[in-house]
């Protein structure tokens, strides 16, 4: 008696597991399809979140401004029936905001442009030049980063005024550079990696020296890195209160965060609060004004190192 065993279709070789494999794919597909709906309902769910705690003050800020002390306290989320601007005015005149703002130009100016340039060298030779103690400077750097700025207060009073440059504009400067430039050498250092070196030695080749190889060609491809980095330290040295409290105690001399600060606590119990939110939104503006501009640019910088 001959028994011919049959496997039951869809278990054999050949074309049951084809049919198999097409029969078992739609099914796993309608899940991950559904998960994925979820996760990007929820990551989206959080950026409006993210973006609804961020933006929220910001507008409650400015509405503010434009309010009297009365209107503040009796409808504090009602907009302004009236748009009071004798509010900045007299924020900008009587407060002296126009001078914190002016000294605040300045050592930002100074600040941003130094911390740049030298950063910037730093950077490139230390991501495009092999030399005895290269790994050891790039670790320095980033060990800087990690040092609280707090417990360098005390013996950084000292040595500014033992040199003379305490309460002195040059002096905040250069304490601003200082305090930047670990963080700039490192975003700097990784850029300047990702670019061709072809382009560079190709530039040698046909006879332009080093500084003008940086200046000139590989300055000018590092300008999305530059414009990101720049942002943050505009952002970290405009809104700095610490070093100018301890560093610098003229009244002439003042920045910005420090006349804020003045204008809060000269009124005494009274308070000026529509000048003062008045002055916070001043404060705020070129902040703000710098991110907008330049947003594009600050996005490109993130994100090339790692496309690349």
């Amino acid at each position: 008696m001959k028994t011919t065993d049959s496997p039951p279709a869809g278990l054999a070789g050949g074309d049951g597991h084809r049919t198999v494999e097409k029969a078992g794919a739609p099914a796993g597909r309608p899940g991950r399809s559904a998960e994925g709906r979820v996760l990007n309902a929820f990551s989206h769910g959080m950026l409006v979140l993210w973006a609804v705690m961020v933006v929220l003050p910001l507008v409650w800020a400015v509405m503010t401004s434009f309010k009297t002390d009365r209107d503040i306290f009796s409808s504090p989320w009602a907009l302004p029936g009236t748009l009071h601007l004798d509010n900045w005015s007299r924020a900008w005149t009587q407060a002296n905001m126009s001078d914190y703002f002016l000294n605040t130009l300045l050592v930002v100016g100074g600040s941003l442009t130094g911390t740049m340039l030298f950063g910037s060298m730093a950077a490139y030779v230390l991501a495009r030049f092999a030399f005895p103690g290269n790994r050891f400077l790039y670790f320095l750097f980033i060990g800087g980063m990690s040092f609280p700025i707090i417990l360098a207060l005390v013996p950084l009073f000292y040595v500014m005024s033992n040199i003379g440059m305490l309460n002195t504009v040059h002096g905040l400067i250069l304490v601003y550079i200082a305090y930047s430039l670990p963080f700039t050498v490192f975003f700097l250092t990784a850029f300047f990696r990702t670019l061709p070196s072809s382009v560079a030695e190709a530039a040698l080749m046909d006879g332009a020296s080093h500084s003008r190889t940086f200046f000139q060609v590989m300055l000018p491809m590092a300008k999305p890195g530059l414009i990101s980095v720049g942002i943050f330290n505009f952002l970290g040295q405009w809104n700095q209160y610490m070093l100018p409290t301890v560093l610098n105690t003229d009244p002439d001399r003042k920045v910005l965060s420090q006349g804020l600060v003045q204008l809060a606590v000269s009124q005494g119990y009274k308070g000026d609060w529509s000048g003062l939110f008045a002055g916070l939104v001043m404060a705020m503006l070129p902040v703000l004004a710098a991110y907008i501009v330049f947003q594009r640019q600050v996005v490109a910088g993130l994100t090339a190192g790692a496309l690349k």
